[in-house]
């Protein structure tokens, strides 16, 4: 009997691979750029989107990946909860939102590896050759070890892990020492007062609360790679609890830290990072640290990008062996035990749009609309979860399952994770489609946003009734 392409898989992850995949899917320090370019509110705001969504939704991930370990995650708790329909819609959504995602993380990852050349380099950070050379080869990098095995792939997510929480780290010392000296050349470039780290309204930058939310998200794209992980019903909620309390605090100390560098008037919401920890460097007199912090983060990006890729193809893998997607998608190479044909397709999708993006726009929109696209067709299959664990409640075998880590509370804790992660991606959702304060055309960039999620999710609707036609006249 010819084994089935999920027994071919090989279980290649343990603890530590986990726990540092999920900080390189995670962790951005493009994030922490963009809290400082809005300003101190977006301290309170990385505490509340802690809180209400990322606590709530880590309790969501460990229960449903201990429910239900298998190859898919999203798209097998859809599935589960509303079925084959839905879950396609949420699986769908999951992986088509890489292709606008990759671009964006990658065009962020080229300013920031411009700095490797030092304050030099600064001038490359928004140069759209540059980051569209640097951008394509960081994807041909990720996408081609991750097609060799995840036994290579998973030092690329582990050196990502590291390479992205090292760098803030430094920031972290640079900025804390720079603000604790005292004169007119060391001290603190913002003051930090209770009333201005408050949540302000502000049209030109109420597109950025949905990203405070996207930043917290990836804790549950390793539970797509379920039957690769070495005791997963054990090994997912450790990982997720140890990288979930790592990214919440250098999220909120990170952004106080580039706040004490740089004013939130001249933070880059790409580079900034590494501006801030080059000025704090240079004034401290050891200039290396902003090249070497440059450095670590270009290649955690790479593994952000190599994680990504990793978790997401398994997505379309299981959804062809269900066979509605072509029947290739389910397919493993013979040699490296890869879902081959998903990873090429995603990688090739994704250079295409890179280059779409860069026609008839500035660095900064494009990367915005390509953030902002991202947002919106990611938030989709996590309505799906949050509702889902609430539906999958009821089920019997849910207080049976000796090995599932269950959200405290019982049903009622359910309903209040459930249902404040589902409202948070609602509003996160919603403040995606405002277009942020550097768009040129307000109207021109909402179309282009509306059109590109609709077509998108169209194109599943069609691949998803051919394969259920197709199922059928099969029975």
């Amino acid at each position: 009997m010819i084994p089935g392409p999920k027994s071919q898989l090989r279980k290649t992850m343990g603890f530590w691979d986990v726990l540092l995949f999920n900080i390189a899917t995670v962790l951005g320090p493009r994030w922490i750029a963009a809290a400082g370019h809005n300003g101190t509110s977006s301290i309170s705001l990385w505490a509340i989107a802690a809180v209400f969504f990322f606590v709530p939704g880590a309790l969501v991930i460990n229960e449903l990946s201990s429910r239900f370990p298998e190859e898919g995650g999203l798209y097998v708790w859809a599935k589960e909860a509303f079925g084959d329909f839905h879950g396609f819609i949420a699986g769908w959504t999951y992986w088509i939102y890489t292709f606008f995602y990759f671009p964006g993380l990658l065009l962020a990852s080229a300013s920031m590896a411009a700095w490797i050349l030092g304050p030099n380099g600064a001038g490359l950070a928004g140069d759209r050759a540059f980051q569209l050379w640097v951008s394509m080869g960081l994807l041909l990098v990720a996408v081609g070890l991750n097609l060799v095995g995840l036994n290579i792939g998973k030092w690329l997510q582990n050196a990502g892990g590291v390479g992205t929480y090292v760098p803030l780290l430094i920031l972290l010392a640079v900025g804390a020492t720079v603000a604790l000296r005292h004169g007119p050349a060391f001290g603190s470039a913002t003051h930090f007062t209770l009333h201005n780290m408050l949540p302000t309204w502000n049209w030109s930058t109420v597109n950025f609360w949905s990203q405070i939310a996207f930043a917290f998200t990836g804790l549950e794209l390793v539970s797509a790679m379920s039957e690769e992980v070495r005791d997963p019903r054990r090994t997912l909620p450790r990982a997720v609890f140890g990288a979930g309390a790592m990214i919440a605090f250098i999220y909120i100390a990170g952004t106080f830290a580039i706040l004490a560098l740089l004013p939130a008037s001249s933070i880059d919401a790409q580079s900034g990072v590494f501006s801030a920890i080059t000025v704090g460097s240079v004034a401290l007199k050891i200039g290396f640290l902003g090249i070497l912090a440059a450095v670590l983060v270009t290649v955690g990006n790479a593994g952000g990008v190599g994680s990504t890729v990793a978790g997401i193809a398994r997505v379309p893998f299981v959804v062809g062996i269900d066979r509605y997607l072509p029947s290739a998608f389910g397919k493993i190479h013979p040699r490296w035990k890869t879902p081959w044909v998903s990873i090429l397709v995603q990688g090739g999708i994704s250079a295409f749009i890179l280059l779409a993006s860069q026609v008839n726009q500035t660095t900064r929109s494009a990367y915005q609309f390509l953030v902002d696209a991202a947002i919106i067709l990611y938030f989709i299959p996590f309505l799906y979860m949050f509702a889902g664990v609430i539906k999958l409640a009821s089920r019997p075998d849910r207080a049976a399952n000796p090995h599932a880590v269950l959200v405290p509370g019982g049903r009622m804790g359910v309903w209040i994770c459930g249902g404040l992660g589902f409202v948070v991606v609602l509003i996160g959702i919603a403040v995606s489609l405002i277009p942020p304060g550097e768009a040129t055309s307000k109207l021109g960039f909402e179309l282009q946003l509306l059109i590109g999620t609709v077509v998108s999710i169209l194109i599943g609707l069609a691949l998803y009734w051919r394969g259920a036609r197709r199922k059928t006249a099969e029975l």
